[in-house]
Protein backbone atom coordinates (compact mmCIF):
# COMPACT_ATOMS: atom_id res chain seq x y z
CA UNK A 1 0.00 0.00 0.00
CA UNK A 2 0.76 3.64 -1.03
CA UNK A 3 -0.07 6.55 0.47
CA UNK A 4 -0.06 9.97 -0.52
CA UNK A 5 -0.47 13.21 1.30
CA UNK A 6 -1.74 15.98 -0.90
CA UNK A 7 -1.66 19.24 0.68
CA UNK A 8 -4.96 21.43 -0.89
CA UNK A 9 -5.89 25.10 -1.68
CA UNK A 10 -9.11 24.87 0.64
CA UNK A 11 -11.63 26.67 -2.66
CA UNK A 12 -10.12 23.58 -4.78
CA UNK A 13 -13.26 21.67 -5.75
CA UNK A 14 -11.53 20.16 -9.01
CA UNK A 15 -8.26 18.29 -7.04
CA UNK A 16 -10.13 15.28 -5.09
CA UNK A 17 -12.27 13.97 -7.53
CA UNK A 18 -9.38 13.60 -10.58
CA UNK A 19 -7.41 12.45 -8.05
CA UNK A 20 -9.74 9.82 -7.50
CA UNK A 21 -10.35 9.03 -10.89
CA UNK A 22 -6.98 9.11 -11.93
CA UNK A 23 -6.34 6.34 -9.01
CA UNK A 24 -9.48 4.17 -9.99
CA UNK A 25 -6.92 1.31 -11.39
CA UNK A 26 -4.57 1.06 -8.72
CA UNK A 27 -6.47 0.51 -5.35
CA UNK A 28 -3.16 -0.40 -3.76
CA UNK A 29 -2.56 3.43 -4.00
CA UNK A 30 -4.70 6.01 -1.76
CA UNK A 31 -4.29 9.88 -1.30
CA UNK A 32 -4.95 11.94 1.71
CA UNK A 33 -6.27 15.37 1.64
CA UNK A 34 -5.73 18.68 4.01
CA UNK A 35 -6.77 21.76 3.14
CA UNK A 36 -5.33 25.49 3.91
CA UNK A 37 -6.86 28.92 3.03
CA UNK A 38 -6.60 29.62 -0.82
CA UNK A 39 -9.23 31.87 -2.00
CA UNK A 40 -7.45 33.92 -4.59
CA UNK A 41 -4.48 34.27 -7.12
CA UNK A 42 -2.87 37.61 -7.39
CA UNK A 43 -0.26 39.44 -7.18
CA UNK A 44 -1.63 41.43 -3.77
CA UNK A 45 0.24 41.14 -0.68
CA UNK A 46 -2.99 39.47 0.44
CA UNK A 47 -2.73 36.79 -2.22
CA UNK A 48 0.63 36.16 -1.88
CA UNK A 49 0.18 35.72 2.01
CA UNK A 50 -1.53 32.81 1.13
CA UNK A 51 1.37 30.89 0.90
CA UNK A 52 3.48 31.50 4.08
CA UNK A 53 4.88 28.49 5.14
CA UNK A 54 3.37 28.49 8.56
CA UNK A 55 0.03 27.12 7.61
CA UNK A 56 0.98 24.73 4.86
CA UNK A 57 3.44 23.09 7.23
CA UNK A 58 0.43 22.69 9.64
CA UNK A 59 -1.44 21.31 7.51
CA UNK A 60 1.70 18.59 6.51
CA UNK A 61 2.00 17.69 10.00
CA UNK A 62 -1.87 16.69 9.69
CA UNK A 63 -1.12 14.28 7.14
CA UNK A 64 2.06 12.45 8.33
CA UNK A 65 -0.01 11.61 11.05
CA UNK A 66 -2.08 9.39 8.43
CA UNK A 67 1.56 7.97 8.03
CA UNK A 68 1.36 8.64 4.39
CA UNK A 69 4.55 8.04 2.38
CA UNK A 70 5.42 11.02 0.75
CA UNK A 71 3.59 14.72 0.94
CA UNK A 72 2.68 17.10 -2.28
CA UNK A 73 1.46 20.39 -2.43
CA UNK A 74 -0.92 20.42 -4.73
CA UNK A 75 -0.78 24.19 -6.03
CA UNK A 76 0.83 26.05 -8.38
CA UNK A 77 2.05 29.10 -6.18
CA UNK A 78 5.64 28.96 -7.06
CA UNK A 79 4.90 28.93 -11.15
CA UNK A 80 5.17 32.78 -10.28
CA UNK A 81 6.58 32.84 -6.93
CA UNK A 82 9.65 30.70 -8.04
CA UNK A 83 11.00 27.25 -8.27
CA UNK A 84 13.35 28.17 -5.33
CA UNK A 85 10.21 28.80 -3.15
CA UNK A 86 8.76 25.23 -3.90
CA UNK A 87 12.29 23.63 -3.44
CA UNK A 88 12.51 25.29 0.43
CA UNK A 89 8.84 24.78 1.00
CA UNK A 90 9.98 20.73 0.46
CA UNK A 91 13.14 21.06 2.72
CA UNK A 92 10.81 22.72 5.14
CA UNK A 93 8.17 20.19 5.02
CA UNK A 94 10.49 17.02 5.33
CA UNK A 95 11.91 17.85 8.31
CA UNK A 96 8.71 18.98 10.12
CA UNK A 97 7.91 15.65 9.32
CA UNK A 98 10.80 13.31 8.38
CA UNK A 99 8.66 12.48 5.11
CA UNK A 100 10.08 13.22 1.41
CA UNK A 101 7.93 16.16 -0.13
CA UNK A 102 6.67 16.89 -3.77
CA UNK A 103 4.81 20.11 -5.15
CA UNK A 104 3.39 20.64 -9.08
CA UNK A 105 5.49 23.01 -9.92
CA UNK A 106 8.81 21.10 -9.29
CA UNK A 107 7.21 18.43 -11.04
CA UNK A 108 6.37 19.95 -13.93
CA UNK A 109 10.43 20.74 -14.13
CA UNK A 110 11.06 17.32 -13.60
CA UNK A 111 8.50 16.31 -16.35
CA UNK A 112 9.74 18.89 -19.03
CA UNK A 113 13.73 17.96 -18.41
CA UNK A 114 12.87 14.04 -18.41
CA UNK A 115 11.12 14.92 -21.77
CA UNK A 116 13.41 17.03 -23.47
CA UNK A 117 10.91 20.27 -23.27
CA UNK A 118 11.85 23.25 -24.50
CA UNK A 119 8.53 25.20 -25.60
CA UNK A 120 5.89 25.07 -23.56
CA UNK A 121 2.27 26.19 -24.33
CA UNK A 122 1.07 27.78 -21.22
CA UNK A 123 -2.91 27.06 -20.31
CA UNK A 124 -3.96 28.67 -17.02
CA UNK A 125 -6.88 30.50 -15.66
CA UNK A 126 -4.82 33.29 -14.40
CA UNK A 127 -4.91 36.82 -15.08
CA UNK A 128 -2.20 38.53 -17.47
CA UNK A 129 0.20 40.01 -14.45
CA UNK A 130 0.32 36.32 -13.06
CA UNK A 131 0.89 34.71 -16.42
CA UNK A 132 3.41 36.89 -17.02
CA UNK A 133 5.16 36.12 -14.20
CA UNK A 134 5.17 32.15 -14.87
CA UNK A 135 6.67 33.33 -18.40
CA UNK A 136 9.59 34.61 -16.97
CA UNK A 137 9.95 32.57 -14.08
CA UNK A 138 9.94 29.41 -16.25
CA UNK A 139 11.71 31.69 -19.38
CA UNK A 140 14.66 32.05 -17.14
CA UNK A 141 14.64 28.25 -16.16
CA UNK A 142 14.70 27.58 -20.10
CA UNK A 143 11.24 26.62 -20.39
CA UNK A 144 10.03 29.22 -23.22
CA UNK A 145 6.23 29.80 -22.90
CA UNK A 146 5.82 32.05 -25.68
CA UNK A 147 2.42 30.55 -26.45
CA UNK A 148 0.14 30.98 -23.94
CA UNK A 149 -3.31 31.11 -23.40
CA UNK A 150 -5.26 32.48 -19.82
CA UNK A 151 -8.15 33.12 -18.82
CA UNK A 152 -7.83 36.26 -16.72
CA UNK A 153 -9.71 35.21 -13.51
CA UNK A 154 -8.34 35.94 -9.61
CA UNK A 155 -11.47 33.74 -7.71
CA UNK A 156 -9.79 30.13 -6.90
CA UNK A 157 -13.53 28.69 -6.78
CA UNK A 158 -14.40 30.20 -10.53
CA UNK A 159 -11.47 28.26 -12.15
CA UNK A 160 -13.28 24.98 -11.15
CA UNK A 161 -16.06 26.54 -13.64
CA UNK A 162 -14.10 27.24 -16.84
CA UNK A 163 -15.35 24.26 -19.18
CA UNK A 164 -13.72 21.70 -20.67
CA UNK A 165 -14.46 22.34 -23.83
CA UNK A 166 -12.37 25.94 -23.08
CA UNK A 167 -9.61 24.47 -22.04
CA UNK A 168 -9.12 21.83 -24.82
CA UNK A 169 -9.55 24.89 -26.99
CA UNK A 170 -6.43 26.94 -25.20
CA UNK A 171 -4.46 23.33 -25.65
CA UNK A 172 -5.42 23.67 -29.28
CA UNK A 173 -4.16 27.07 -29.82
CA UNK A 174 -0.64 26.76 -27.78
CA UNK A 175 -0.09 23.44 -29.69
CA UNK A 176 -0.77 25.42 -33.16
CA UNK A 177 1.81 28.23 -32.53
CA UNK A 178 4.74 25.42 -32.10
CA UNK A 179 4.69 24.10 -28.00
CA UNK A 180 6.22 21.00 -27.55
CA UNK A 181 4.40 20.29 -24.93
CA UNK A 182 1.03 21.87 -23.34
CA UNK A 183 0.91 22.77 -19.30
CA UNK A 184 -2.41 22.72 -17.86
CA UNK A 185 -0.97 24.93 -14.59
CA UNK A 186 -3.77 25.12 -11.69
CA UNK A 187 -4.93 22.09 -10.08
CA UNK A 188 -8.45 23.46 -10.07
CA UNK A 189 -8.67 23.12 -13.54
CA UNK A 190 -10.84 20.56 -15.25
CA UNK A 191 -7.50 19.52 -17.05
CA UNK A 192 -7.37 15.89 -15.91
CA UNK A 193 -9.65 13.97 -18.14
CA UNK A 194 -8.76 15.64 -21.24
CA UNK A 195 -5.19 14.39 -21.45
CA UNK A 196 -5.42 11.01 -23.15
CA UNK A 197 -7.71 12.74 -25.84
CA UNK A 198 -5.53 15.98 -26.60
CA UNK A 199 -2.22 13.54 -26.44
CA UNK A 200 -3.75 11.55 -29.06
CA UNK A 201 -5.47 14.41 -31.35
CA UNK A 202 -2.56 16.98 -31.13
CA UNK A 203 0.85 14.55 -31.12
CA UNK A 204 2.40 16.03 -28.46
CA UNK A 205 2.55 15.51 -24.44
CA UNK A 206 0.19 17.38 -22.23
CA UNK A 207 1.18 17.39 -18.88
CA UNK A 208 -2.39 18.51 -16.26
CA UNK A 209 -1.10 20.00 -12.35
CA UNK A 210 -3.25 17.00 -10.94
CA UNK A 211 -1.97 14.30 -12.89
CA UNK A 212 1.59 16.32 -12.62
CA UNK A 213 1.43 16.52 -8.63
CA UNK A 214 0.09 12.52 -8.60
CA UNK A 215 3.48 11.74 -10.62
CA UNK A 216 5.64 13.50 -8.65
CA UNK A 217 4.09 12.42 -5.38
CA UNK A 218 4.52 8.77 -6.65
CA UNK A 219 8.40 8.99 -7.50
CA UNK A 220 9.07 10.98 -3.54
CA UNK A 221 7.49 7.79 -2.21
CA UNK A 222 9.47 5.32 -3.97
CA UNK A 223 6.29 3.76 -6.06
CA UNK A 224 6.68 3.39 -9.44
CA UNK A 225 4.06 5.94 -11.73
CA UNK A 226 3.75 3.16 -14.20
CA UNK A 227 0.93 1.97 -11.86
CA UNK A 228 -1.24 4.73 -13.66
CA UNK A 229 -2.47 3.14 -16.75
CA UNK A 230 -4.69 5.09 -19.98
CA UNK A 231 -4.01 8.50 -18.39
CA UNK A 232 -1.32 10.14 -20.32
CA UNK A 233 2.58 9.65 -21.19
CA UNK A 234 3.55 11.31 -18.53
CA UNK A 235 2.75 8.46 -16.40
CA UNK A 236 5.41 6.71 -18.37
CA UNK A 237 8.29 8.61 -18.35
Amino acid sequence: MTRLGMLTPSSNTRLEPATADLLRGAPEITAHFSRFRVTEITLSAAGLGQFDEAPILAAGRLLADAKVDAIAWNGTSAAWLGFDRDEALCARITEATGIPAATAVLGFREAFTRAGIRRVGLVTPYTGDVQEKIRANWGAAGFDCAAERHCGLSDNFSFAEVPEADVAAMARAVAAEGAEAVAIVCTNMAGTALVEDLEAELGIPVFDSIAVTLWAALREAGADPGRITGQGGLFRL
